[in-house]
């Protein structure tokens, strides 16, 4: 017996030795040919440069997932998804635990494929739990993807659960993003009352918010309200939308999210 966990130990030894030794390696060729050759591009206008530092580095250690993943970035950032999206994949077959829910959530607001979204993202639940990936959790992304499926009851439960972890969890700060998207599903199910309710509580937390206002209005006037009174809200809503004052995400600059209203011009 003292034999079998003697030597389990020394594997498990030996076994996370290489994986440090691996780990140092992968480190010391992003510096070089991350760090030090492609970061001194920038990819909008030297977008060859920047993918040739990644090649060199590739063709020293092809299994660097970090590198297949910044490879693929700067493609969805110009929005040429296809290029982008098998680099990416390389990504996640040699680090699925990093990037697989990152390909979900590109998949979700970048390319808009929205079936293989939801198949990622269940797979990322399933293996590692409901974490998060650019700010909000995989189930949030799934909602959205729900929305843009027309698959309104589904949504609605998956933003009112997100929306009750924020609640219960006092750590967490509640959000405006969340209980627009909260909100919207109860706009799509025609639940005007409980959709107006959630768009204040948005409001509330973030008052130049121009698409909760716009869907707020929309609500209004579904119920009858007064032009006088829908009106003066989306007037309202466009200054502020003139202003900026849109959905507050980091990747908006970008992409133009589910239910994201034009009111600028």
């Amino acid at each position: 017996m003292k034999k079998i966990t003697l030597g389990f130990c020394l594997f498990i030894s030996i076994f996370s030795f290489g994986q440090v030794s691996v780990n140092k390696a992968h480190d010391a060729i992003v510096e070089e040919f991350l760090t030090n050759c492609a970061e001194k591009h920038n990819y909008v206008i030297e977008m060859s440069e920047w993918q040739t530092c990644l090649d060199q580095g590739l063709k020293k250690d092809s299994t660097v997932a970090y590198l297949w993943q910044q490879k693929a970035m700067p493609y969805f950032k110009c929005k040429k998804y296809e290029i982008g999206m098998p680099y990416l994949n390389k990504a996640v077959f040699y680090d699925k635990v990093r990037w697989l829910s990152y390909r979900a959530f590109m998949k979700c607001i970048f390319s808009r494929d929205y079936k293989e979204a939801i198949i990622d993202f269940d797979e990322a639940i399933k293996s590692y739990g409901n974490s998060y990936v650019m700010d909000h959790s995989f189930n949030f992304y799934k909602g959205l993807c729900y929305l843009q499926l027309n698959e309104y009851e589904k949504a609605e439960k998956l933003f009112d659960d997100y929306v009750n972890d924020i609640y219960k969890n006092r750590q967490q700060l509640e959000h405006p993003t969340a209980y627009f998207y909260q909100g919207i599903a109860k706009y799509e199910l025609k639940k005007w009352d409980e959709a107006i309710a959630i768009f204040d509580k948005a409001l509330k937390i973030y008052p130049e918010f121009s698409d909760a206002k716009f869907y707020k209005a929309i609500c209004w006037f579904k119920q009858g309200k007064s032009k006088e009174e829908i009106t003066t809200l989306i007037d309202s809503a466009r200054e502020d939308a003139k202003k900026g004052f849109s959905i507050n995400e980091d990747n908006t600059i970008y992409e133009t999210y589910p239910y994201q209203i034009k009111l600028s011009k």
